[in-house]
């Protein structure tokens, strides 16, 4: 691949033009708003410019309900010997090229598993999709050539990339992205309204359910449009359990023994059920998930800190697999925690405590 074209230049385009333009291809870039396509011209993403003559590559970044009208003008216009999209949906807009007669075979469906709660091309990176899945989702009509252009831009992307039907695409992101971002929605919208006395104590957890909340509404609503069915389903699904957990816990509150077994029972249940699931989420690398213990640090809020203590762990010859920061309600304080090998505990907290850290038992 030596040109490509990026039809949107918000995160996911942005940062795909980035990812390319970094290694030697000609990324030329639009969008309905030329401002944005400057914005990301001007961060290296590629020339805003439009291209003499069909390039090798067209990328099509569009919101998914704007998809098949974008790819139905750009092939029409011959822009491109391939094109593909990006979009978090894929048989729907594989279903309105279908319904317009065009002919398929230079086009291929495609999904980057990765993204962040902003969006534009000032939140972009050429480094967002590295490690992270890549779904491809060709029909027996896609030519060899596409399919090898689409392999191409996946692995200028140091993405990693997985085939599957786009039907079954839409109902696996359903599951693992699309119900999951409403759910968190649903427990961040619990806050909105509650005592600040009671928000002052959020923590570490509460974080953790609520992050994706932040993301822009308006792109969601873009999503949720395209695949309602199968994430309205799986809400179902949620719904039921959430009823029985309900009726568990009032149960809990009868003065009856046995109701009370009963609904610690249910409890039980569903708890053991997410212990079930949540050993299924893949994990470092995409690899199975490793069971981590945590070195607790308690630091300052000052500039330079965590590098510091990634700095004394590096000296000490210990992986910090990963980490999380809690910090103090209403201290200039907080709480590192690094996951690391059980057999680097010792090792580690033995390093700190010599360089002067405090860790919490």
């Amino acid at each position: 691949m030596r040109t490509a074209l990026v039809i949107g230049t918000g995160l996911i385009g942005t940062s795909a033009a980035l990812a390319l333009a970094a290694r030697g291809v000609v990324v030329h870039l639009a969008d309905h708003d030329p401002e944005q396509a400057r914005t990301a011209a001007a961060l290296g993403a590629g020339t805003d410019e439009a291209p003499e003559g069909p390039v090798d590559l067209a990328i099509v970044a569009a919101p998914p309900a704007h998809v098949a009208g974008t790819l139905a003008d750009a092939m029409r216009r011959g822009l491109a010997r391939g094109y593909l999209d990006v979009a978090s949906v894929k048989g729907g807009p594989r279903r309105e090229l279908e319904a317009l007669g065009l002919d398929l075979t230079p086009y291929i469906g495609t999904h980057p598993m990765s993204g962040r709660e902003k969006s534009g091309p000032l939140a972009a990176s050429g480094d967002l999709f590295e490690g992270r899945p890549w779904v491809l989702t060709p029909t027996r009509d896609t030519d060899t050539e596409v399919l090898n252009l689409a392999l191409e831009l996946v692995s200028h992307c140091r993405a990693v990339p997985v085939v599957m039907d786009a039907d079954a695409h839409d109902r696996a992101v359903a599951l693992v992205s699309h119900m999951p971002h409403l759910v968190s929605s649903m427990v961040a919208a619990r806050l909105e309204h509650a005592e600040e006395t009671a928000v002052r104590l959020c923590g570490q957890g509460i974080r953790d359910v609520t992050r994706i909340a932040a993301s822009d509404p308006r792109m969601w609503i873009d999503i949720l449009s395209a695949n309602p069915g199968p994430v309205a389903d799986l809400l179902a699904d949620v719904s039921a359990d959430l009823d029985e957990t309900v009726r568990a816990l009032r149960a809990l509150q009868s003065s009856d023994e046995a109701k009370r077994r009963e609904g610690a029972g249910g409890i039980e249940d569903v708890l053991r059920r997410g212990n079930a699931g949540q050993v299924r989420v893949p994990g470092k690398h995409g690899s199975a998930p490793r069971v981590y213990e945590v070195v607790a640090v308690l630091i300052d809020d000052q500039p330079g800190q965590l590098a510091r203590i990634f700095a004394d762990a590096g000296m000490a010859g210990v992986n910090i697999e990963d980490v999380r920061i809690e910090h103090a309600t209403g201290q200039q304080a907080g709480l590192v925690q690094l996951m690391v090998e059980p057999k680097a505990v010792p090792v580690l907290g033995a390093a700190l405590r010599e360089r002067g850290w405090a860790l919490r038992q």
